[in-house]
């Protein structure tokens, strides 16, 4: 199956052990404890920006949730026969929560979790992955015992086991778009495509070619056609032209590569009831979104995406509604990673969406401190201080608290 999406169909996947294991997560308060290991700026970056005001949000529970506002009038249908990316979106047919998580590697600490029992490397975050209908995250290694490693400050890889950790936890697919995925070259890369298709585990982003690469993971939840398109606006400059997939050749999906993305959406779009684009994008340390991730929005909501999210800066970055009723989240931040310190990089969480067709009808953000490599859900006033830094970010991004 190579890089290509792997088709599943899910019913109903998640289990009553899990919800017993949420409900448990739920009241886990965390201490901070620093990590061993640097991984980029270890300085502080530049204090969230100030001035938004926070979501109309109970702090009671685990998460805060974004509701939408009234909807009403349609946004074109499935097939692409209907206007696409304008919003008021109204919801058809059953809603799907999807949760989202942002950057894994098993390196250092995570990899010693990993070593030690893949069934619990990802820690108590996964009840709040496995309750969702469908869980997505960014692999952000190679998973390789072999190869080279590139010229390149960091280059991390795992054993195959990574694939059972992300099973474990209840994450159903995984971009391998970023500029990690290729750490070890082109027989990295090979033998992630063979691990994971021996572990029957779907991977986006990466693929023996360009068209397998840009192609969609697709699933059908309780009657709605999912598709996950991964891609990475990240590449070291110097490994670009190695790295990008092409015809015939090898490689990550390339976000730079706009129009074979832009095509790839509307490719999934005449085919899917929900569109989910997955980008390794933003600037390391940055908590507003670059002009590179500005300006790629519009394009992917024009192709026909409902859903825009990402991860790579290392921090969180802000999140909401665009005026044509995308949902947006330019940075999920570091979440199976070492750290530097109790700062912003160990600041994490989970994005669970509910989406009904084109319209995405509920946000909630679940927030998480990395402790010892893997998240742990924060609850009590470190939830809530954590949730009202959350919505301050939405202040420099010009998306909105609620749908259109």
């Amino acid at each position: 199956m190579g890089g290509g999406g792997f088709a599943r169909r899910l019913t109903g996947r998640r289990s009553a052990g899990a919800a017993l294991a949420l409900a448990a997560a739920g009241v886990l308060l965390v201490g901070l404890v620093a990590c061993s290991m640097p991984y980029g700026d270890d300085a502080d970056p530049t204090p969230a920006p100030t001035g938004a005001t926070a979501t109309a949000a109970s702090l009671s529970g685990p998460g805060s949730r974004q509701t939408p506002g009234a909807v009403a009038g349609g946004t074109g249908a499935a097939d692409g026969s209907g206007p696409v990316g304008n919003g008021p979106r109204r919801p058809t047919g059953q809603p799907v929560t999807i949760a989202f998580g942002g950057d894994i590697h098993f390196a250092g600490t995570p990899g010693q979790r990993l070593a030690a029992d893949p069934a619990t490397a990802i820690g108590p975050i996964a009840a709040t992955l496995s309750a969702a209908d469908l869980a997505v995250a960014n692999l952000e290694t190679a998973v390789t015992d072999g190869g080279t490693p590139a010229q390149k400050e960091f280059t991390f890889r795992a054993p195959p086991t990574a694939f059972d950790a992300v099973r474990a936890a209840g994450i159903d697919v995984v971009t391998m778009a970023n500029n990690h995925g290729m750490d070890y070259g082109l027989i990295g890369l090979q033998d992630s495509l063979r691990h994971a298709s021996d572990a029957h585990f779907p991977v986006i982003g990466i693929g023996e070619d360009d068209t397998r690469a840009f192609a969609p993971y697709t699933t059908t939840v309780k009657g709605q056609r999912i598709a996950v398109i991964g891609a990475t606006q990240v590449l070291d400059d110097q490994l670009i032209t190695a790295w990008t997939a092409g015809p015939h050749k090898p490689g990550l999906a390339s976000a730079k590569e706009v129009d074979k993305l832009v095509a790839a959406v509307r490719g999934a779009r005449a085919r899917a009831d929900t569109v989910v684009v997955f980008l390794h994008w933003g600037v390391e340390q940055q908590q507003c979104p670059s002009d590179a991730q500005r300006s790629l929005v519009p394009r992917l909501t024009a192709a026909g995406a409902d859903v825009v999210v990402g991860s790579h800066a290392h921090v969180l970055l802000g999140a909401g509604w665009t005026s044509d009723g995308v949902y947006v989240d330019y940075g999920l931040g570091n979440f199976v990673f070492y750290s530097s310190g109790p700062g912003r990089n160990t600041e994490s969480g989970v994005l669970r969406l509910t989406v009904a067709g084109r319209a995405v009808t509920d946000a909630t953000w679940v927030p998480a401190r990395i402790v010892g490599g893997a998240p742990r859900p924060l609850s009590g006033a470190a939830g809530s201080q954590a949730l009202a830094a959350w919505n301050a970010l939405r202040g420099c991004t010009g998306l909105a608290a609620t749908a259109p």
